[in-house]
Order: structure tokens, then C-alpha cells, then sequence
């Protein structure tokens, strides 16, 4: 076996290869966007290189065919409530049925992440933000959404026999949203009878036209809501305004939901179209053929399922009910669209309790579960899965 660190455009070719090799001839795995994965790895197009930094490398056998890849990275800013010592990511593992194989990516990522200083090494994990390509998959192997992981089942014991413990585990949700006779459960009718009547809510869609201050709304609630948890981070008004422009071309007004109270934002609902049921048409390219393909394909309407990406309530209304009213003026604009079938909301960590409870409450169903895994480089040091938040 040779392992080699990718720094050349024909080795960053192989390293994308990789991956569509360990899972072609699956209906299910949609090819991600190339230029999704190279902009982890691009210094000017990811920020985290500012407070850390990444490497990469494939594997291949005695007679140079790829049998695998991993990427390893140390950044400052990643933190996890507990953690009394730095701790490095593995990610965008891919390995063939092999435990040497696997054995010999992993012990050269844990070798570069000691040799930096760091105790510990998560992964499968994101060198960068949360909402992309983290966590391994092992429950719920159908059409993956857009920038989430996807692998073949036998990842899971090519992890667990090298050593690594479940840190947390990441749960999606699924819930119908079209059917006949498909409603909510009659509680959430009761919270929005309630507050409908009350003249200083108001639940708004997104309008386009006023997208900034649709976004400051936004950066309002989730610093309120999120910002502490562990994590997360402050957001600035300019991060979010840069975020809702960066969305705009996908963007559906039906999908993004806030809810006021005396003119104040004090809960949000933020969904968008599953752009995977495009993308998958692309076999991983976008060039500006295949952006004319995309538009089309978005056009046509093949996207009949959308993705919770983010919910908050501020703190003072939390337990109200204003959320229920929230979702249900959306569910009557949703509904009447037409276009979308289901929902699926983006993962959960177990450590969460109440934002799990709130997605059984909405009625969901568990459609996958991911693990995030913990490997500490020390085996004699008893291992934590992650603190409950409160």
C-alpha cells in the first residue's frame, strides 16, 4: 500500500475519484459537486483556514488502483462543550472493505494531528462549518440531501474496529407535508386559533425585495436563540446579509417563515429546496452547461422535498406556542403551492434533548441517523460522549 498527500491536480482528480469509486452502482449516492468538496480545501474560498489548516491523501494498493482517501485538519476555533483538550477532524473518509486499508488512513491522519499538538481526533467531520459533510452514515442509506455525507454501510465497522466511540449521534427527521387528509396534530391548530387573534403577531414570509432585512431579522433570533450553544458563534449583520445573497438564486419565499411580535423577530423557520434532486443529474460537475441544466431541472419542479435547515424561537417565547402558529400560516401557503410532498429536517444532535422533542412534536419521523465519532489518542484516558445541553 502507498498513501500519498494530495498536492497536485491530477492527485486532487484521484482524491475526488475516490469517492465516486466506493459508491457507484448504488441508486441512491448522488454525486456531490466537485467544486463543493475543493472549496474545503481552497485557503481563499474557506475561511477556516485562517485559524487552522488542512491536509489530504489517497491510498492506493501494490498495483496502484485507489482504495482510499482522508483528510485531516486542525482548527482553533473548533470546540465542543467539555473538551479539556485540543482536538483535531478527520473527514471525507472513503476506504474499500479492508481493515488494513482503513488502519493505514487513520493512523497517518492521528500521526499529523499529534504531531500539531492535538489529544483527539472527531470525525467523520467538516473542516469548516457544521451544516456540510458531517458525521458518518449508518441508518437511512436512501437519496442523501444536498452537502450531506453519504457512504456504504461497512464504514461503520472499518471505524469502530480501529477504536473510535460514539461522540454523539446526529438524527434527521422526515415529515409529509401533502396527502389527502395530511394535517398537523390538532394542537398546533389550538396555538395558532390563540395567537391569530392577537394583533401584534404576525407570521411573514420571505419577500426577495427586503432580503437584507430579512436577513438582520434572521441574525437577530438566531443570536438569541443559538449563539450559545456549543458550537455556535455570534453571527454579525454582514455575515447574514452575505448568506441570504449567497442563497437568492434557490431561494423559495414560501419556504422561509418568521414570526413578530410588536415588530420585533422573535421565531424563524428557514427551509430550502432539496437541490440534490437537481444536482443529480450533474455527476458531480457545474459548468456553465451544467448550470443551464440546473436551472431547468429547477424549473421543471424535480425538487418536491425541502430541508429544514434552521429553527429558533428567542428565549422569552419559547414554550409559547408561536412556533405552531408560525408553521401553520406556512403549512397554508406551503400546501397551496403544490410543488413539495415531504420535508426533511437536517440533523439533530443527541445531546440536544429539546430540539429533538420539538421535531417529535411536529410529528416527525426518524429517517437517518449519523454518528460523530471520537478516537483520543491516549487510550488510558476514560472516554465522555458529549455533555447534555440544558
Amino acid at each position: 500500500m502507498k498513501i500519498t498527500v494530495v498536492n497536485t491536480p491530477s492527485l486532487v482528480r484521484d482524491f475526488l475519484k475516490v469517492h465516486v469509486l466506493m459508491n457507484q452502482g448504488n441508486p441512491n449516492w448522488i454525486c456531490p459537486l466537485n467544486k463543493d468538496i475543493e472549496g474545503v480545501f481552497d485557503p481563499k474560498a474557506n475561511k477556516a483556514f485562517r485559524h487552522g489548516e488542512a491536509i489530504r491523501w489517497i491510498l492506493t494498493n501494490n498495483e496502484g488502483e485507489l482504495t482510499g482517501r482522508i483528510a485531516a485538519y486542525v482548527n482553533k476555533r473548533y470546540t465542543n462543550k467539555g473538551d479539556e483538550w485540543p482536538v483535531g477532524g478527520i473527514g471525507f473518509f472513503d476506504c474499500i472493505d479492508d481493515e488494513a486499508s482503513a488502519n493505514v488512513l487513520f493512523d497517518t491522519a492521528k500521526k499529523w494531528l499529534e504531531e500539531r499538538g492535538m489529544k483527539a481526533m472527531d470525525g467523520p467531520i467538516n473542516f469548516g462549518e457544521r451544516d456540510k459533510w458531517w458525521g458518518l452514515l449508518v441508518e437511512g442509506f436512501h437519496e442523501p440531501l444536498y452537502g450531506m455525507p453519504y457512504n456504504p454501510p461497512y464504514y461503520q465497522k472499518l471505524f469502530e474496529q480501529y477504536g473510535f466511540q460514539v461522540f454523539y449521534n446526529q438524527i434527521c427527521w422526515y415529515l409529509p407535508v401533502a396527502g389527502e387528509g395530511q394535517q398537523l396534530q390538532p394542537k398546533f391548530y389550538e396555538a395558532h386559533a390563540r395567537f391569530a387573534t392577537q394583533t401584534e403577531f404576525k407570521a411573514v414570509k420571505l419577500d426577495k425585495r427586503k432580503l437584507n432585512q430579512f436577513a438582520i431579522d434572521f441574525c437577530t433570533v438566531y443570536n438569541k436563540a443559538w449563539a450559545s450553544h456549543s458550537g455556535n458563534k455570534q453571527m454579525t449583520t454582514e455575515q447574514a446579509i452575505r448568506l441570504f445573497n449567497s442563497m437568492k438564486p434557490v431561494l423559495d419565499e414560501t419556504l422561509f417563515w418568521f414570526v413578530y411580535h410588536k415588530q420585533e423577530p422573535i421565531a424563524m423557520w428557514i427551509n430550502i429546496p432539496d437541490l440534490n434532486q437537481a444536482f443529480r443529474y450533474l455527476n458531480g460537475k457545474f459548468g456553465w452547461w451544467e448550470k443551464i441544466r440546473f436551472m431547468y431541472y429547477m424549473k421543471r419542479g424535480v425538487c418536491n422535498r425541502f430541508v429544514g435547515i434552521i429553527y429558533g424561537i428567542v428565549p422569552e417565547f419559547q414554550g409559547s406556542g408561536v412556533d405552531y402558529y408560525m408553521i401553520v400560516e406556512a403549512e397554508k401557503v406551503i400546501k397551496e403551492k403544490g410543488q413539495y410532498k415531504s420535508v426533511e429536517l437536517m440533523w439533530q444532535g443527541d445531546f440536544n434533548p429539546k430540539m429533538l422533542n420539538i421535531s417529535q412534536h411536529l410529528g416527525g419521523i426518524q429517517s437517518r441517523r449519523l454518528i460523530t465519532y471520537r478516537y483520543i489518542f491516549d487510550r488510558s484516558v476514560p472516554f465522555k460522549r458529549h455533555p447534555i445541553l440544558n
